[in-house]
């Protein structure tokens, strides 16, 4: 099984931490299982980019985003080359290193 390594991030993953996920599955649904806090305010519809992430490293074995995907990441803060919606992603058989931006969009977090 692919393993996500998700650096420090104060909020959401403190200490850094390694996760293993099904291929296929999705990134934020993964995340979630696995206790990690990752916004999600459209319910991972790929409509709000609060799930917006940077993939570090393994990005390459990704699937390229659709035109829905890139047309919310325009609404990300701190878009880069490496930038994703975790509700987007599916994970194959390569490791990914994830990195959370240090805000998001939204205003106030829901729990």
């Amino acid at each position: 099984m692919p393993k996500v390594r998700l650096l420090p991030h104060p909020d959401l993953c403190p200490e850094g931490r390694e996760i293993e996920v099904k291929p296929g599955a999705s990134l934020c649904q993964s995340l979630l299982k696995a206790g990690v806090e990752i916004e999600h305010a459209c319910e991972m519809v790929a409509a709000c980019s609060t799930c917006h992430v940077y993939v570090r490293e393994g990005g390459a074995s990704l699937a390229e985003p659709d035109d829905n995907e890139d047309d919310q990441l325009d609404n990300a803060w701190g878009l880069e080359a490496q930038s994703r919606l975790a509700c987007c992603v599916k994970l194959k058989d390569t490791d990914i290193t994830v990195e959370f931006p240090k805000h998001t969009r939204n205003h106030a977090r829901e729990h």
